[in-house]
């Protein structure tokens, strides 16, 4: 219990204040346009795109390509497809990045590398929605802090990929804990911290090498006590009055600037209105471009940042933490907003005071999508370890979880919530082939994850030691034999 409360304070710190084969490099692929980028008028042309708030504007374009894949069939597997019921003894081929077919039996092409599993478990990519990944890069030193901007309660202007570090070891733990998509926050100081980024956990030397392609931005809110305790001397909000106040200021200078330029984006008549960074990201949330990822713990918190969504027309898509969801699970399903939340993380602050364990399996119950975060390093690479933990805390209450249903607060309920569920999530044919291979059942203590593909590639194996993904700060400096000293 000790190392639990000991975890979740790290974590929270981290959230609120400053946390704490080898695979090839990426090749780079084209940067893409704006697509939906409207034309600009002769006398604001010359100035460049950067002069203008474009909706969907996309100024640090993905550069993600896949790494070079095989034709794979793994067979004589358990199969979580996280798309309906468990496949026993069955196989999946994957090709050209893609699952190609999954079930009791697909044609193996004379081309595919088949692995047996021998009754092992096959899953979908696990997908963290809630991680400081490279922001609080390891070491956790304050050289490497740079996951909150605690200058203002709102700076919506920040974006948290310009403080991501490529090279941050905690990368390649995450892959080895099955874990193949994160989105990666700014942490809990402010009101608004700023846009989120999701990433492929793949090795790259930038960060745009990671963007998972098409992904929406995702906005970070913060509730309750982090804002007022980090502002309280610093001029404010001091209560939680004075938080929601700070919303509502913020959200109407964003309605103002949205109409402002929506209206210009049409017409083109007169000098484009002034850009302004904090407004900009914000009106994209109007819009519905950027989705709203909500920080908060209390009930009565959550049910209040719901009213404030009402009156400014825009989503929350999930919130986070929220270890008091279990007692507006009801309004979480009403109004389709996911439950990002631990296990049994609770007690550690008093707005986390009442947290239960059985968390998970009431919000599950209600209809609610249930999503297992992490919001800590260690935590993300034993997520199917969190999930166990929320079966059990059910079935002391009478609450039976199967495991098909539990495997979707792992991957397709966080692909919905980054609005992802198209492509990634589930095993189906024409999604990403983001599969992991477990040693044993993934709800066990003792499984690991024992091959990781991410788009088809197999990016972590097990067995090949001096092949896993080891960061050019886990290398060090190597001297060449026989050379300088």
């Amino acid at each position: 219990m000790r190392i639990v409360v000991f975890a979740a304070a790290f974590s929270v710190l981290a959230c609120s204040q400053a946390k704490g084969s080898q695979a090839p490099a990426p090749q780079v692929a084209a940067a893409g346009d704006s697509a939906k980028a409207p034309k600009v008028s002769k006398d604001t042309s010359k100035s460049g795109s950067g002069a203008l708030s474009i909706p969907n504007a996309d100024p640090f374009p993905s550069t993600y390509k896949a790494f070079p894949s095989k034709t794979t069939v793994i067979k004589n597997v358990t199969i979580l497809t996280a798309a309906g019921p468990r496949i026993n003894n069955g196989s999946i081929l994957l090709k050209d990045g893609k699952i190609e077919s999954v079930g009791a039996t697909v044609t193996a092409p004379s081309d595919a590398v088949v692995i047996d599993g021998g009754g092992k478990f096959v899953t979908p990519g696990f997908i963290d929605v809630h991680s400081h990944l490279g922001v609080y890069s390891a070491p956790g030193v304050e050289a490497s802090s740079d996951g909150n901007e605690a200058t203002r309660p709102v700076t919506a202007y920040v974006w948290a990929e310009h403080s991501v570090w490529p090279q941050d070891p905690q990368f390649p733990r995450n892959l080895a804990g099955g874990i193949t998509t994160l989105q990666v926050l700014p942490g809990s100081a402010n009101l608004i911290g700023g846009r989120s980024v999701v990433l492929k956990v793949v090795p790259s030397r930038t960060v745009q090498g990671m963007k998972f392609p098409g992904a929406k931005y995702g906005l970070k809110m913060a509730c309750g006590e982090n804002p007022k305790r980090v502002y309280g001397n610093k001029g404010g909000p001091q209560t939680r009055m004075g938080n929601v106040a700070g919303y509502r200021t913020a959200w109407i200078e964003a309605e103002q600037y949205r109409r402002k330029w929506d209206k210009w984006n049409t017409d083109h008549k007169g000098d484009p209105p002034g850009r302004d960074l904090n407004l900009e990201t914000l009106a994209e949330v109007l819009r519905g471009n950027i989705l709203v990822h909500n920080h908060c713990y209390r009930a009565d918190e959550m049910a209040q940042m719901i009213d404030i969504s009402h009156e400014f027309g825009y989503k929350i898509r999930a919130f986070h933490h929220g270890v008091e969801a279990y007692k507006i699970a009801d309004l979480l399903a009403k109004e389709g907003i996911g439950a990002a939340i631990w296990a049994d993380w609770g007690g550690f602050k008093m707005e986390a005071l009442d947290g239960i364990r059985a968390n998970m399996a009431l919000t599950n119950q209600a209809g609610d999508r249930t999503i297992v975060h992490s919001d800590d390093p260690s935590g993300s690479q034993r997520l199917n370890q969190e999930a166990a933990k929320g079966i059990e805390a059910g079935k002391e209450l009478g609450i039976d979880i199967s495991e098909d249903q539990a495997i979707k607060w792992l991957t397709i309920n966080p692909a919905w919530a980054l609005d992802l569920d198209s492509k990634i999530g589930s095993l189906e044919p024409g999604k990403d082939a983001d599969v992991v291979l477990w040693s044993g059942d993934p709800f066990s203590v003792y499984t690991r994850a024992e091959k990781v593909w991410v788009d088809g590639a197999m990016l972590y194996d097990r067995d090949d030691v001096a092949g896993q993904w080891r960061t050019d700060f886990d290398l060090g400096f190597v001297p060449q034999v026989g050379g300088a000293q």
